[in-house]
């Protein structure tokens, strides 16, 4: 699949239809993959890469990209695609700026994943079907794919790209996902044991705010966060109710707009499951206004948004057993 790819950008490039690529590249390590835009064929040969360590959604370093000249060439898994149509629906980006180049996705894993197997001095992955072959200094070492999955891709929504102006390789199919399982668990509990579950998570936030400078549904050109008047824009939370008062708002700000990406869990030094949060307004969503998957369509309005006489009524919403 790389060679592919770096085969068509080759030649997108060279006929001018675009001016550079946003793809991947390893940094420190081959596990520690970063965004990264490529000039030249002899930059994508030299740099490029794709393999199963390529879990980040490029769509949101087009808000930054397509304010330069010329056209750029963006590969797009499949749930990138849904964040790639939500910011277009926010007008975050010029769609004539961007070739947007849909590839398949079986899952990804990360470093940490494969460290948790025991494996250290990580030299490369290959990918044969459904096995992953981990190289080492030591060693080499084959796995089942599910073994190393991320957890947002144990759960995928969907191998149907929704946006694309070409395709390498097959599409894929919405699916039939479990992804909310988790969230009903925590819905099963009491409220002091949520509380106790959620403190006991977000106790563990350094602000180091990569969630939300990650997540293409944080966008916005001045966040509140950032705002020396807001009297919250320092690092370190001053009291633990900041601390939850961080992500709460966050999540409220991202309601009906998050795609459920998972980027935000991905990029967590602390392994908080912030996604879950997204999930429990995703569930709420889907449940007191029908079924609503941000991203699928450009120019859709999300339920929060858009008023109709059907709308769920507030006794229903605050008396719902259980929730």
């Amino acid at each position: 699949m790389q060679g592919m790819m770096i085969a068509r950008a080759k030649e997108l490039l060279q006929d001018g239809t675009v001016n550079r690529v946003l793809g991947w590249q390893a940094g420190e390590f081959v596990y520690d993959i970063t965004p990264a835009v490529f000039e030249t064929a002899e930059e994508l040969d030299g740099k490029f890469v794709y393999n199963a360590f390529c879990g980040n959604n490029l769509s949101k370093y087009l808000i930054k990209e397509t304010k330069k000249d010329g056209k750029v060439l963006v590969f797009l898994k499949p749930c990138d695609t849904y964040s790639f149509n939500q910011l277009l629906t926010e007008h975050r980006f010029d769609r004539e700026k961007v070739y947007a180049i849909g590839i398949p996705c079986d899952g990804k894993t990360s470093g940490e994943m494969v460290k948790s197997k025991g494996l250290s001095g990580i030299t490369g992955i290959d990918e044969d079907g459904d096995t992953l072959t981990v190289h080492t200094i030591y060693e080499d070492k084959s796995f089942n794919r599910d073994e190393l999955l991320e957890e947002r891709c144990r759960s995928c929504k969907s191998k149907k790209h929704v946006a694309y102006d070409e395709l390498i390789g097959e599409d894929g199919e919405v699916l039939d996902s479990n992804r909310f399982d988790m969230v009903a668990k925590l819905e099963a509990m009491t409220p002091d044991e949520r509380f106790a579950f959620w403190r006991s998570q977000l106790s563990k936030c350094i602000r180091c705010n990569a969630c939300r400078n990650v997540c293409p549904a944080c966008s916005c050109e001045k966040c509140v966060f950032d705002n020396p008047e807001s009297g919250i824009a320092q690092k370190a939370a001053a009291d633990s109710f900041e601390e939850n008062m961080f992500h709460i708002i966050r999540a409220f700000h991202v309601a009906g707009r998050c795609t459920d990406c998972g980027e935000c869990s991905r990029v967590c030094p602390q392994n908080i499951p912030l996604h879950l949060l997204n999930r429990k307004f995703i569930k709420d969503i889907d449940e007191l206004y029908g079924d609503y998957q941000a991203g699928a369509e450009v120019g859709s309005r999300a339920p929060l948004v858009n008023y109709t006489e059907g709308d769920v009524e507030p006794s229903i919403v605050y008396h719902r057993e259980g929730k």
